[in-house]
């Protein structure tokens, strides 16, 4: 029977939570298959690396050879002195395969991991630390570790310039911090992958750098209104409560400092119900003022700029759904855009927004922070619309999902969420459930893939369809959820149970 292999990315799983090293090892039929996003995410990360061995012409590409042939043919490689692409080693059991390796002076080498986000994590770092214990137990000397990631300050202009595209930092010193107890930490990971399936330590929850299986069979297994859901308790503080004995909210004693928040939360949780602050939801909803414009948008944050003068992962706005009130309870009329082909749409988008906006009335969306930042970036990248941006469209900006993270209102049913998708089934009767498209990553993503690849034409118009639809939603459960706080204003309604 084979020996266990540890390598790079249980490693990285190890350190995070010794049951996920131990079911990425021997039960990995346990770990659900990458969903969409996630699918999308590997994929970007391929072409960022792809991008990044630019830097590094003329090296030997191993990342399409089997494993057997990826270790001979990288020791062939590292005897000719040649940049190698996807290097793969094996030691003691111990597999790594890096991005780039590159030899530098007479004997030495530098390893270089690609990675795409836009600045060093912790676990970057062990994963370079990993990297080079294995490389110098196979003989090489190792000179500095570079963790090249992308220039979050990078502007495109014309082709994409891949040297500044790309930031290459030097993190040798940070390798070498990480690198204490390395050989410690391998030996108790071997201890764990031979032997028996560990039990999930709640401990685990601060260690834990991604969701995955291990967490989501802990959450799972909860009773409804666990101390989990308190809103914005410190994950930290929650691990010390489960510790205590103390699971559901009701069993937190009155002396576990919590805010206002937290303690409406626990006080429903002793019958459910619902918190209603009538005097702040009249306030929040005398301060509309009519024709109300009910406003969503859509973006792409793409890794790799598409358009000249944006950065890594800027926004670009795609759709927007406007419905137009003009009085309360009145007849609502709806607008939409929709960037069709692969051209820069931003500027017409920030038209058809100023066309469609009026020049009174409130313009209400659901967490502010973004359509601002979208109008704002627009603005930047097409100054004519400063002005009318910053002097008509910001004072009437409103944010509908002040009432719940305000707790203004809040339903026990929410379990701590504001999130418009939480707030939408407590008040209304409107679902997303039969949609095609049914959130936001999934219309991005399939914004993107229909728009950018080369796909049939119908299933690019199936897909602009379901946008069409999914977006329209979102704005009609602005509208709904509206609707759903004036009713508890005239009926001025309180929860027996409050």
């Amino acid at each position: 029977m084979a020996n266990k292999l540890l390598t790079k990315s249980k490693y990285l799983n190890g350190l995070q939570c010794p049951k996920l090293l131990w079911i990425s090892v021997n039960d990995k039929k346990r770990i659900p298959e990458p969903d969409i996003s996630a699918k999308h995410n590997f994929e970007v990360g391929d072409m960022i690396g792809v991008l990044a061995t630019k830097n590094f012409p003329n090296g030997i590409d191993l990342s399409n050879k089997e494993f057997k042939e990826n270790l001979e043919k990288t020791k062939e490689a590292v005897v000719n002195r040649q940049t190698i692409y996807e290097a793969g080693f094996l030691v003691d059991d111990l597999f790594s395969r890096g991005d780039i390796l590159l030899p530098v002076g007479d004997d030495e080498w530098d390893i270089i991991e690609v990675k795409s986000a836009s600045k060093v994590k912790d676990l970057n770092i062990h994963d370079l630390a990993f990297q080079k214990y294995i490389y110098e137990k196979a003989g090489l000397k190792i000179r500095n570790c570079i963790l090249m990631h992308l220039n979050s300050e990078y502007l495109r202009d014309g082709e994409i310039d891949v040297e500044e595209l790309f930031v290459q930092a030097d993190i040798t010193e940070k390798v070498e911090e990480f690198s204490e107890g390395i050989k410690e930490r391998i030996e108790k990971m071997f201890v764990v992958i031979n032997g028996e399936e560990p039990e999930f330590s709640v401990d685990d929850l601060l260690t834990i750098e991604y969701d995955n299986i291990c967490k989501d069979e802990f959450m799972a297994s909860l009773p409804e209104e666990s101390i989990f859901e308190l809103y914005r308790l410190f994950t930290k503080k929650k691990v010390e409560l489960y510790k205590e004995g103390i699971v559901k909210m009701n069993e937190v004693p009155e002396s576990v400092k919590l805010n206002d928040k937290q303690k409406i939360q626990r006080r429903l949780a002793h019958g459910g119900g619902q918190h209603i602050d009538d005097v702040a939801i009249k306030n929040f909803l005398g301060n509309l003022k009519y024709p109300i414009y009910y406003l969503d948008f859509e973006t792409i944050n793409p890794a790799i700029p598409k358009f000249n003068g944006m950065k890594p992962y800027q926004r670009i706005p795609f759709q927007f759904s406007l419905h137009i009130q003009k009085e309360k309870n009145g007849v609502c009329e709806h607008v939409s855009f929709l960037a069709k082909g692969k051209a820069d749409q931003r500027k017409e988008f920030m038209q058809a927004l100023k066309d469609n906006l009026g020049t009174e009335g409130s313009v209400l969306v659901y967490n502010q922070g973004f359509e601002k930042g979208v109008m704002n970036e627009g603005a930047t990248a097409f100054p004519e619309f400063r002005e009318w941006y910053e002097e008509n469209i910001l004072p009437r900006v409103k944010d509908l999902m002040i009432p719940f993270t305000n707790f203004d209102f809040y339903d026990s049913r929410q379990k701590g969420s504001a999130s418009i998708k939480a707030v939408l089934p407590v008040l209304t009767d409107l679902s997303y459930k039969d949609l095609d498209i049914g959130n936001g990553i999934l219309a991005s993503l399939e914004y993107e893939r229909v728009t950018f690849d080369d796909v049939d034409e119908s299933d690019r118009l199936k897909v602009y369809e379901d946008l069409e639809e999914y977006c329209k939603l979102d704005t009609w459960a602005e509208v709904e959820i509206v609707k759903a706080l004036w009713k508890f204003r005239v009926k001025n309604t309180f929860d027996e149970r409050d």
